[in-house]
């Protein structure tokens, strides 16, 4: 059995108003961001030009334990990201 970690893409949306509504929560959600990218869950993470949609790729055992990574995030406990998406991805390159 291969202890490999899976791939996971997320697609979230970000709330109306963000770049206001962000502001309490932004420190805690980089610091938590910086942690799991320096512990390899994270891969990588960032909005859309527009700020209106969030891409992720984590790495993770299955997908409840992907779900956990992105539902423990401050932005989704608080709001600010309001729906998302995930699916297992096969990374060919």
């Amino acid at each position: 059995m291969s202890t490999e970690l899976k791939k996971f893409v997320v697609w979230g949306s970000y709330c109306e108003n963000v770049l206001e509504k962000r502001v309490p929560f932004r420190e805690a959600h980089l610091n938590n961001l910086k942690a799991l990218y320096e512990t390899g869950a994270l891969l990588t993470i960032g909005p859309t030009q527009d700020v209106s949609k969030v891409f992720a790729v984590y790495a993770a055992s299955d997908l409840a334990s992907a779900r956990q990574l992105f539902e423990s995030d401050v932005y989704w406990q608080n709001g600010i990201w309001t729906d998302y998406e995930i699916h297992e991805w096969i990374q060919v390159y």
